[in-house]
């Protein structure tokens, strides 16, 4: 399932227009990416959390040249999936 197929279920699922569909799952994925660029957790109950953590930087490989090259540290989002997500899933 990708973006378009989301608002298209949300659409028909809601009896809204794809258009109103659309806006809302624009405004919900800025709203959770805000969150996180600020540091907090997004958490939903049964489904999972998504937080960010710090990735220290490190050496690496150019696999092209295969010289070392210098990783600089930066934020990761980090996804925990629910136990009732885990559950419906298996």
């Amino acid at each position: 399932m990708n973006k378009q197929d989301l608002i298209a279920k949300i659409a028909k699922d809601t009896g809204t227009t794809k258009a109103q569909a659309s806006r809302i799952v624009t405004v919900f994925l800025a709203t959770v990416t805000k969150a996180l660029k600020k540091g907090d957790a997004v958490t939903f109950v049964g489904f999972g959390s998504f937080k960010t953590s710090i990735r220290k930087a490190r050496k690496g490989r150019n696999p092209l040249t295969g010289g070392t090259i210098r990783i600089p540290k930066r934020k990761a989002v980090r996804f925990s999936a629910g136990k009732a997500l885990k559950k419906a899933v298996n």
